[in-house]
C-alpha cells in the first residue's frame, strides 16, 4: 500500500515565508495560509502592540474557538437530522 504523495508549498503568512509539506493539494494549503494571514492581520489591527509570538498564539486560540463552535453546531444539526430520520 503506497502513501499519498506529499507536496511542498511555499506560503506567506504575516510577512514570513513558510514551506509547508503535506498531503493536501497546494491550493488547499495556500487557502489555509491565507485564512491564517487574514486572521493575524485582523487581530493585529485591534491590538498593534502584540509581538508576532503572542499574535500567533491569539490567532491559534481564536481559530480553535471558532472550530469548537462549528463542531458543536454540527453535532446539534447531526443529532436533529438523526432524530428526523427516526
Amino acid at each position: 500500500m503506497s502513501q499519498p504523495e506529499k507536496s511542498r508549498t511555499t506560503v506567506d503568512i504575516y510577512g514570513r515565508s513558510y514551506n509547508i509539506v503535506g498531503n493536501e493539494k497546494p491550493e488547499q494549503i495556500r487557502a489555509v495560509a491565507n485564512l491564517v494571514d487574514e486572521k493575524m492581520r485582523e487581530i493585529h489591527a485591534v491590538n498593534k502592540s502584540l509581538d508576532s509570538t503572542n499574535l500567533a498564539v491569539l490567532t491559534a486560540v481564536n481559530t480553535m474557538n471558532d472550530y469548537m463552535k462549528l463542531k458543536e453546531e454540527f453535532e446539534v444539526l447531526q443529532k436533529l437530522l438523526e432524530e428526523k430520520e427516526e
